[in-house]
């Protein structure tokens, strides 16, 4: 089952995957994904190899790598099983993929093994992957602007995304919750994000760890008249995140998003009359002064 949803996901997304394929990013981690097969199948190179093959055929895989690969196809099903978006199955793959080939290639020739590890070490310290550039209506606060944002207008709702841009999960949530600042922000309605990853002080100050081991990141926190009303995902006592899928339809749900947008229109009618009343009184004035 989780291997058809990635498919379906595949063939949706066909257009927008030619273009992350394009990136640099995308292009060096799927040489490095492909780089054990193509080793043991290059003619001219796969004589070479060391195989445990009866027929003694260094060309073809023998009957432990393929046990290691359709093992790295079931990991990867049970990981994609909660991908939300393309990304998450891409990313998915690319990574257990790797970790397989370290596996093989180590098993193959210690030599090849140190070198693989050596050239996927470089490829995570000076690649990261490519950031969301797309449209949005979010408001980024930094840790002197938070506070006062947040207060500013007891009237105003605010969804706030608390991230860290090294975070994978983070960079694959970015498009759900701009989609969603798209569809929902109004003035009584506000998205914003802030990159805890930078500011240490506000990770401790709303209670937002940024382990990898608290599995926390990303959180949503909804803020009426200043205070946390809700978040997700939870956090138990042991500081842990609750398990909960971060997709859009969850967080409409958990949120009530479309019951606040409608309460929200209330406010966008009152600052409308508010500044007719503005108007009309300026154009009073100025009809008095002459």
């Amino acid at each position: 089952m989780g291997l058809l949803t990635g498919l379906c996901a595949f063939l949706y997304h066909l257009p927008q995957i030619y273009k992350w394929l394009l990136k640099p990013y995308y292009i060096t981690s799927f040489l490095l994904t492909i780089s054990f097969v193509v080793v043991r199948k290059t003619p001219g190179l796969c004589e070479h190899l060391v195989t445990q093959r009866e027929d003694g055929n260094s060309c073809d895989f023998d009957w432990r790598e393929l046990e290691i690969l359709m093992f790295l196809s079931a990991i990867v099903m049970m990981k994609n099983r909660r991908a939300i978006t393309v990304e998450q199955h891409i990313g998915n793959l690319l990574m257990f993929s790797k970790v397989a080939n370290c596996i093989l290639f180590f098993r193959m020739d210690i030599r090849f093994g140190i070198l693989y590890l050596a050239l996927c070490l470089a490829f995570v310290m000076t690649c990261q992957p490519p950031l969301y550039m797309g449209p949005e209506y979010i408001k980024y606060f930094s840790d002197k602007t938070i506070d006062e944002e947040l207060q500013r207008d007891s009237r105003v709702t605010w969804l706030v995304e608390f991230y860290a841009n090294w975070s994978s999960d983070c960079q694959s949530f970015a498009p759900i919750f701009a989609n969603l600042s798209l569809n929902y922000n109004c003035a009584g309605l506000r998205f914003g994000k802030i990159d805890i990853g930078r500011y240490e002080e506000v990770s401790k100050k709303y209670r937002v760890s940024t382990s990898p081991l608290a599995k926390q990141l990303p959180s949503v926190l909804l803020f009426q008249g200043g205070r946390e009303v809700m978040r997700r995902p939870m956090v138990d006592s042991k500081g842990r995140a609750v398990s909960w899928t971060m997709n859009e339809e969850n967080i409409i749900r958990e949120f009530n998003l479309n019951e606040l947008f409608q309460k929200s229109k209330k406010l966008n009618k009152s600052h409308g009359l508010k500044e007719e009343e503005q108007n009309a009184i300026l154009e009073h004035f100025i009809t008095l002064s002459y």
